[in-house]
């Protein structure tokens, strides 16, 4: 794919469907098997991260539950201040390991 700038990059989405696809050429369980294995870690993942903890995966990044201080906000349309509430958020921050390989990705093409 040509990266040039004055192009639109075309984006595609990494599924779990795609992911089971790429996972059942990869491993040669049974597609049910290999969906079920999927299904398991988004679920475990989920559950780790509803609790608070946080869910790191060697060579790749760590998920962080964080929680945002209530802030005063404004509504672009009227100018009206709006207090947001105090919420939860997910980070994900990669490892240098994969910046780095996401690096070299892009100085080759």
């Amino acid at each position: 794919m040509d990266n040039n700038l004055t192009e639109s990059p075309k984006i595609e989405t990494l599924t779990k469907a795609h992911l089971a696809d790429m996972l059942l050429k990869e491993v040669g369980l049974n597609k049910r098997d290999v969906k079920d294995v999927v299904d398991a870690f988004f679920n475990i993942m989920s559950e780790k991260l509803i609790d608070g903890d946080d869910v790191k995966l060697s060579n790749f990044g760590n998920f962080h539950v964080r929680t945002k201080a209530p802030r005063p906000g404004r509504n672009p349309r009227t100018g009206e201040l709006v207090p947001i509430e105090a919420r939860s958020v997910v980070t994900f921050h990669a490892c240098h390991k994969l910046k780095d390989q996401i690096q070299s990705g892009i100085t080759k093409e």
